[in-house]
């Protein structure tokens, strides 16, 4: 059976990737900050009959991600590692001219260093599947400079850049850093609450999308939900120049 640990799994893309996977046959170990969201998380989980393990906690905590790779390692191994757990820095979103660096400190140790912590812990398990596969969420404010994105958009490009070595620098794992658009999420509202999102779609329906990379088992490379829902799966290849 596959195991997986999915970050951020509370609600939005998190959870619905969680929910696809399990509905796939996935064992799961499932992270996030508020226990009760994160346990209904899990419930609905075990409802396709897998084995589903909830971890409250903060990816920001070495021990917390010690744990989520413990509780792994008990399901029998790692075979995917998905980092979608994110923070704005700032909500709603701001200039840069103006946004707190307690915030933005606090974006760069959620999505990149405990990002990359949680990947750090989980290598030795990684590194034994016989498909072992990181897939990091990304956005499209990691590669076009919106207004009031930059702080949050910096640590997507750190994230994105840190992917493309860590495919070079580990040629047996699949590396996914993947932009899954704008989607009718709470984080969205709260980035800019007066936007309507109405015609945006939801996690649901991009979830199966991003997973294709798993059930293709496509390159490592950057890729965004857009290509991935035409049929295209040309994403920018590791090593191919840096974040475009």
């Amino acid at each position: 059976m596959s195991v997986a640990i999915v970050t951020g799994a509370s609600r939005g893309l998190g959870r619905a990737l969680a929910g696809e996977l399990a509905a796939r046959g996935w064992d799961l170990v499932l992270s996030a900050r508020g226990e009760a969201a994160l346990e209904d998380s899990a419930a609905r989980a075990r409802a396709a009959g897998v084995r589903v393990v909830p971890v409250a906690g903060d990816v920001s905590s070495g021990a917390h991600r010690a744990a989520l790779v413990a509780s792994a390692r008990e399901l029998g191994g790692l075979d995917l590692l998905v980092n979608n757990a994110g923070a704005l820095g700032a909500e709603p979103l701001v200039p840069l001219a103006v946004h707190p660096l307690e915030g933005l400190r606090e974006a760069f140790e959620v999505n990149v260093v405990g990002a990359l912590g949680l990947v750090q812990e989980g290598l030795p398990l990684l590194r034994a599947a016989e498909a072992g596969a990181v897939l990091n969420i990304s956005s499209d404010a990691a590669v076009v400079a919106y207004a009031t994105w930059g702080a949050y958009g910096a640590t997507k490009a750190a994230g994105d850049l840190l992917s493309g070595v860590l495919a070079v620098e580990e040629p047996g794992l699949r590396v996914w850093w993947a932009d899954p658009g704008s989607m009718r999420t709470r984080m969205m509202a709260a980035a800019e609450p007066g936007e309507d999102l109405a015609g945006l779609p939801t996690p649901e329906e991009v979830a199966p999308t991003l997973l294709r990379l798993v059930a293709e088992g496509l390159p490592s490379g950057r890729y965004t939900a857009e290509r991935l829902a035409a049929g295209r799966a040309d994403g920018e290849p590791a090593g191919a120049g840096g974040v475009r």
